[in-house]
């Protein structure tokens, strides 16, 4: 039984997120309304990722019809004539056709409707399709929630774009942390094996637990043995764990730090592990992401000089009213944004506790070895031997986090902080964000760790305020 060909009418908030949406209905076609092709004429100036998306979506658009020829645009263009690879090693399975508005619809809708004319030309389109095409079910597709609102409300069928969504559910997201049952070892150890190289202690496990294990995966036992564990390799039959290091012990302090429970213990042991590439930290705020994070960069750029320099950034989104331009070079621009790094450098250093003359010594000492860089001028770098620290990146797209993660060079590790119940940027949610892709999609390399933290240590007002607010 075949499926009947669906027509999906695009909003613009879906092709400036998504350039590559006019790819992604496999065999049903796309409809662009032209008060879409005006947004994306508006929108196309400047060089931020929606002006970028929407430039990317014109020369998408352009090439197709290029390569229609003299045919006429009415009958359809094929979305299969141009191949788009994406992400993906395969091109996209796209039987459908694009259709332009060609002819201006007659308004089915209330006179009195309010909103933005824009928004009400193409609910305009959308019926004019439902009722010329009854049964190919046409479909409103926006990342606009308000346009969807006032869609269903007029009984217009209308979806959200789910296409970069990772997971259904955050909640399915690991948490990097497992814990083992009691009799694990009855169960478990009966084939086991271990030895030690160069002062670590691995083991061999065979197991039915074994099998589900992910690379990366942290495992503890929650009795008096205090049993910690990180999966380094696992195959079909059995897997190889190491025996995490004790970073709550004083004499294992990283900078003066100390972990104050499991979740950084394991943390700390992706941080400091030179084998470990690629590291993710995600947890609430005071849970210590930025501090594990800086005191593990500094001890292994000052101490072990394993780093050449320590490079931080983030993406500017502001909480609230943006405060306008600020002056001064890239650096200058960026401190205003950084205020966690200098609020940790500074329990770090202990600088409140020196002189005027020691604490402007270890400044110029930091300054010197950690550098603020804006997203905004990464594509093209790469950086070799680097400690890069990606903070707040919940805030990225996927695409942007993409763009980051590929400027690391030999003998950089990179490391994502960031909390998913706080996005600032339009159209990200927790499912769609680039923390999320990037969690998801390296769980299973075993040159990478993930870790979410779950307890405040920040302050017992902080832990209420989270808990209660």
């Amino acid at each position: 039984m075949t499926r009947t060909k669906r027509m999906f009418i695009l909003d613009s908030s879906v092709l400036m997120h998504d350039p590559a949406a006019l790819f992604r209905f496999q065999e049903h076609d796309v409809y662009l309304p032209m008060a879409v092709l005006e947004e994306l004429d508006n929108s196309k100036k400047g060089l931020s990722e929606v002006a970028r998306n929407a430039r990317q979506v014109s020369r998408f658009l352009d090439e197709l019809i290029s390569h229609h020829g003299d045919k006429k645009i009415e009958s359809g263009i094929a979305l299969d004539s141009i191949s788009y690879n994406g992400n993906n090693t395969q091109k996209p399975k796209t039987g459908g056709k694009l259709f332009f508005q060609i002819h201006e619809h007659e308004n089915p809708l209330p006179i009195t409707l309010p909103g933005i004319k824009g928004d009400n030309s193409i609910l305009t389109a959308t019926v004019a399709l439902q009722k010329k095409f009854p049964k190919r079910e046409a479909t409103l597709v926006t990342k606009d929630i308000n346009l969807r609102i006032k869609a269903r409300a007029l009984n217009i069928r209308a979806e959200d774009y789910f296409n970069d969504q990772v997971l259904d559910d955050v909640n399915l997201l690991p948490t990097g942390i497992s814990e083992l049952p009691a009799e694990f070892w009855d169960s478990h150890g009966k084939q086991m094996e271990s030895w030690q190289e160069e002062g670590r202690t691995f083991y061999s496990i065979t197991g039915p637990l074994a099998e589900t294990w992910l690379p990366g995966e942290c495992l503890h036992l929650d009795d008096d043995s205090q049993f910690q564990a990180i999966v380094r390799k696992r195959d079909e039959e059995n897997a190889i764990i190491e025996l995490a290091t004790n970073y709550t012990n004083p004499k294992n302090s990283v900078w003066g730090v100390g972990a104050r429970n499991l979740g950084q213990n394991f943390a700390l042991n992706f941080l400091m592990d030179p084998e470990i590439d690629f590291v993710t930290l995600m947890g609430n705020a005071g849970t210590g992401k930025t501090l594990l994070t800086l005191a593990a960069g500094l001890a292994q750029t000052l101490d072990m000089n394993r780093y050449r320099e320590i490079v931080m950034t983030r993406v500017t989104v502001p909480v609230g009213e943006d405060i306008g331009f600020l002056p001064g070079t890239e650096e200058e621009k960026m401190t205003p944004w950084m205020g966690a790094l200098m609020d940790n450098l500074e329990v770090l250093t202990g600088s409140e506790h020196r002189g005027n003359w020691e604490r402007e010594a270890t400044n110029d000492l930091l300054r010197s070895k950690i550098k603020i860089r804006s997203v905004n001028f990464m594509r093209g770098r790469t950086f070799v031997n680097r400690y890069i620290i990606i903070d707040e990146a919940q805030n990225l797209t996927a695409k942007q986090m993409k763009t980051l993660i590929t400027r690391a060079g030999p003998g950089t590790k990179v490391v994502c902080l960031g909390n998913v119940a706080q996005i600032d940027t339009p159209y990200l949610t927790e499912t769609t964000s680039g923390l999320t892709y990037v969690v998801d999609r390296f769980k299973r390399w075993e040159y990478s760790g993930h870790v979410t933290l779950q307890r405040g240590e920040r302050s017992q007002l902080a832990d209420y305020a989270s808990e209660v607010l």
